[in-house]
């Protein structure tokens, strides 16, 4: 696996290396060793599918709040998805700045987020399917959001033909 920092410090893109040979190909995706050794939390306690029948599927933003925040991994394994990651991280250097990474079946490429992180994401096509790994359990009573459009971050998402929840479009502004 070879591990790209992004602007965003913790987080980071994950490619495969893949060795091929006449049947395709090989690669890991998940070393626990490897992520230690990247500074990287290599707990994983849950995996987690999203499906999304509609090309501009919005998904966000959503993070979990102490004591129960967590780390994600999130690869997209049918389709293609416009992934976005806020830090909300008051200490940090860019908190409130935001990345988006594309992620689909055919890059398969992945995105760490580390603790402290809003993400979401927006679909690109029609019948999208997306791999979470989480280093924690879910707790309802520690789901917290930030809203897809809200003002302190200016996320500028590609599609404009949204479907998004009522709960996701009803998250109150931000405030640190």
């Amino acid at each position: 696996m070879k591990f790209s920092p992004t602007a965003l410090a913790g987080a980071c893109i994950i490619d495969i290396e893949p060795v091929p040979d006449e049947r395709g190909f090989f690669a890991r995706s998940w070393c626990r060793e490897e992520f230690a050794k990247h500074g990287l939390n290599p707990d994983l306690a849950q995996c987690s599918i999203s499906f999304n029948k509609i090309r501009g599927t919005l998904r966000g933003m959503h993070y979990q709040a102490k004591p129960h925040e967590e780390t994600k991994v999130v690869r997209c394994t049918r389709g293609a998805i416009y992934d976005v990651i806020v830090d909300l991280r008051p200490e940090s250097s860019t908190f409130r700045k935001w990345i988006a990474v594309e992620l689909s079946a055919d890059n398969r490429r992945m995105l760490y987020i580390p603790v402290g992180f809003a993400h979401g994401f927006q679909s690109l096509v029609d019948d999208t399917e997306v791999f979470y790994q989480i280093s924690t359990y879910y707790r309802p009573e520690s789901a917290r959001g930030a809203r897809w459009n809200d003002p302190a971050f200016a996320i500028e998402w590609p599609v404009t033909e949204r479907i998004i929840s009522d709960k996701d479009r009803q998250y109150p502004d931000f405030a640190a």
